[in-house]
């Protein structure tokens, strides 16, 4: 395998372990849920991509085979994370989990209506 290639899965799985390192430390280091959700479903899904590209561009190599298993997991995992982050924001945001101040636009009451926004 020439070196180029082998220096680009090195980077890519250097790259994935630590975008998810990164998502673990705002998963544990962030004060609300919607602060710990952003972290890991951000950084995590590009860690993950990473790993997996790199995974796929070496075994393509290896075996003279392309890697679709890879790439089908990749893009699973880009479609799936964001969604699945976005649900779990609309269910905490109805069920009114406390939010920490910093978080942007903490207020769901309309006062025009006397309702929630939601």
């Amino acid at each position: 395998m020439p070196g180029f290639i082998e220096f680009m899965v090195a980077f890519l799985v250097l790259l994935g372990a630590v975008f998810t390192f990164l998502g673990s430390l705002a998963l544990v280091k962030l004060p609300d849920f919607f602060m710990r959700l952003h972290g890991p479903t951000k950084a995590s899904t590009l860690g993950i991509g990473a790993i997996l590209l790199a995974s796929a561009l070496y075994f393509t190599l290896l075996t003279d085979t392309p890697g679709v298993h890879e790439v089908l997991v990749t893009v699973f995992l880009f479609i799936t994370a964001p969604v699945s982050a976005h649900m779990m924001a609309k269910a905490a945001l109805h069920l009114k989990l406390k939010q920490h101040d910093r978080t942007r636009n903490p207020v769901h009451y309309d006062e025009r209506y006397g309702e929630d926004k939601l």
